[in-house]
């Protein structure tokens, strides 16, 4: 597989910048070779007059969609913020709001299933923000106060059952087993 592959891959699912110090550890690649190829992609879907392009910004990067669509890009995501969530988005949700903060890991090992187009459509919602732990090298997601507000609560303790569930540790056997796995 071809670095601009590879890059392409990340920057794609990742929910913000990434700098190329955060895309040497995922490579593997050397700096400069990263820098070259951002550097390329970003002339590329330019000169291809691709759907995509490359912003940079004070050393990081991130792949979002060329200018000339964004009547477009704004028409389906306010039918998509302003829809009803699926499924699979309320099962997430749920799962932050009783067990946040929690890591995009271990809500995949709970829901058995890739989670990053979930929590990105919940971060551009406003349901749930990420906090980056500098102790394990992670994001953690937790539900905004947007979220308790909309359901008329003034903290996400007054959600139902929220001791009993909250602290239900059936959740934490089945990741202790899967991370033992």
């Amino acid at each position: 597989m071809s670095l601009r592959s590879q890059l392409e891959s990340i920057l794609f699912i990742a929910a913000k910048p990434l700098a190329v110090s955060d895309l040497v550890k995922v490579s593997g690649a050397k700096q400069k070779e990263i820098e070259e190829e951002l550097e390329k992609m970003i002339t590329f879907y330019k000169e291809q007059e691709s759907g995509w392009q490359l912003l940079a910004s004070n050393g990081k990067y991130q792949i979002a969609t060329a200018p000339d669509n964004a009547e477009m890009v704004k028409k389906f995501l306010a039918e998509e913020v302003n829809g009803e969530l699926s499924r699979p988005s309320l099962e997430a949700l749920t799962i932050i709001a009783y067990r946040g903060p929690i890591s995009k890991s271990d809500l995949e090992r709970i829901r058995g299933v890739n989670c990053s187009l979930i929590l990105r459509n919940l971060l551009i919602r406003g349901l749930i923000e990420e906090k980056f732990s500098k102790e394990k090298q992670e994001n953690y997601y937790t539900v905004t106060l947007d979220f308790v507000r909309f359901l008329g609560l003034s903290e996400v303790r007054e959600l139902p059952d929220y001791d009993k569930l909250s602290k239900d540790d059936t959740l934490t056997k089945v990741l202790e087993e899967s991370s033992a796995l």
